[in-house]
């Protein structure tokens, strides 16, 4: 099967189960909103995923491969991620951005075709040689989303990336994750708290709760079936 598949998925930490047999599919294009509640481990799913931590028990499969066999590195370079919090290199725009690229052996030309494209999606053409650690707080989740972008991951993990950012930058970020998805095909799975942002993006979507998945898939937001995930949507639910 293409797209990402998470198979009865565990994760302990010392005695505390994280991950309960988590499961779920996302077919290949599709963009998956996880909600839930904090502490549900919608943040230590995305890490397994993206092969940050290991999980103790089940598999992940991307297009048919076990993220955990054959050739990591390149397992790796298939998937790019978003965090909450960006966290920048002490060099210019220009130089964050160009990163991955260079790591990879990607041609100079390439490189710049693909910062320029990525900057203008992102509102941030002429900021090239500005420092990143100058940047506004907006600027610099979108300089991190830049990062992800030019390197046309198949998988894109993307960790509330618009958690403390105003409307404006809301909206740009939104732009960006719609047209790599549509442009590249992108598979994206984004961990948000919104409904409405779910509601603006996502395809499909799952509910997870205390560890578990309590449901998934395309009619979530519109059509529950389980009453937490209704009162969760409805904004009823207390925990």
């Amino acid at each position: 099967m293409s797209g990402l598949s998470v198979r009865n998925v565990t994760k302990k930490v010392g005695n505390k189960a994280i991950l309960k047999d988590v499961s779920l599919e996302v077919g290949d294009g599709e963009i998956m909103a996880i909600l839930g509640p904090s502490g549900a481990g919608k943040s230590t799913l995305l890490r397994i995923i993206n092969m940050l931590d290991r999980p103790d028990s089940g598999r992940v499969l991307l297009d048919g491969r076990d993220i955990w066999s054959g050739n990591r590195l390149e397992m790796q370079r298939s998937m790019a991620m978003v965090f909450q919090k960006p966290v920048a290199f002490s060099w210019n725009v220009y130089d964050n951005v160009a990163y991955g690229l260079r790591l990879r052996g990607v041609d100079k030309a390439e490189i710049d075709s693909r910062i320029k494209e990525a900057l203008a999606l992102l509102d941030m053409t002429g900021k090239e040689r500005q420092y990143a650690r100058s940047l506004s707080g907006g600027e610099a989740q979108r300089l991190a989303f830049a990062r992800a972008f030019v390197l046309r991951p198949k998988l894109l993990l993307l960790d509330e990336p618009t958690a403390n950012l105003d409307p404006a930058n809301v909206a740009i970020m939104e732009r960006a994750i719609k047209d790599i998805n549509q442009k590249y095909r992108t598979t994206v799975v984004l961990v948000t708290h919104s409904i409405y942002q779910a509601r603006r993006l996502s395809t499909m979507a799952a509910f997870m709760m205390n560890g578990e998945v309590v449901e998934s898939g395309k009619d979530l937001i519109g059509n529950p079936s389980d009453p937490r995930t209704r009162m969760f949507i409805n904004g009823e639910l207390v925990y």
